[in-house]
């Protein structure tokens, strides 16, 4: 794992017996905001969502982790409770560290604290692009742009959208309601913005949808 690369044979022999192996199923919440769980999870395979949820309910992602990503770094830093929650997208296996083996890799070992951080500023930049979406863009701007960042290029250069996501995964990823989605991808697909393959992939035919705000 990249957060363990750099350890010397002796650090690494010695974290072995620190570490352990755990399994979330999938939607089960692994970390849960506003709460301490002391310890370090670094994702061996899955996929993972940290969302936030406000006082009616409604989730926001705001990142998605997956094999290598840490969770729980922050809390174990500055010992606060954790600001958001961590839910398994799919069932997911993870290696678990203790605060105490934590601080101790962190304090003996540059690299791996050189490691964390970059992994922080990875996801604070992401962070920060979200709260520029929510903050200048409609949700059809939202839309769009998500549409654009899970877009691929095709054997023919075209544009297309493998990953089937549904409309209220959609929502939960721009923070809107999934009506509104369902809206936006209607209009979309009306203007010839977007169309269905008939693989049940989507298709992206205006890269101008972007700007639509």
């Amino acid at each position: 794992m990249p957060l363990f690369e750099h350890l010397s044979d002796t650090q690494a022999t010695s974290l072995v017996g620190a570490l352990e192996k755990k399994r979330f199923k999938r939607s089960e919440r692994m970390v849960e905001a506003g709460q301490k769980s002391n310890m370090l999870y670094v994702i061996l395979s899955g996929k993972a969502s940290v969302v936030v949820t406000n006082s009616s309910g409604k989730e926001l992602v705001l990142a998605t982790l997956g094999v290598g990503d840490c969770i729980g770094e922050m809390s174990l830093l500055d010992n606060q409770p954790h600001s958001a929650s961590v839910v398994a997208e799919t069932q997911i296996d993870v290696l678990t560290l203790s605060r105490e083996g934590f601080n101790s890799c962190i304090l003996h070992n540059a690299q791996m604290a050189v490691s964390v951080m970059r992994g922080l500023v990875t996801r604070l930049r992401k962070a920060n692009q979200k709260i520029v979406s929510l903050a200048l863009f409609s949700v059809f701007g939202r839309v769009a742009r998500y549409l654009l960042d899970m877009a691929e290029e095709g054997e023919t250069h075209q544009l297309v959208v493998k990953k089937k996501i549904s409309h209220a995964a959609i929502a939960r990823e721009v923070g809107a309601s999934r009506e509104m989605v369902s809206k936006a991808l209607k209009e979309f697909e009306t203007q010839g913005f977007i169309h269905k393959l008939e693989d049940g992939t989507l298709a992206i035919t205006e890269r101008r949808a972007k700007a639509r705000a």
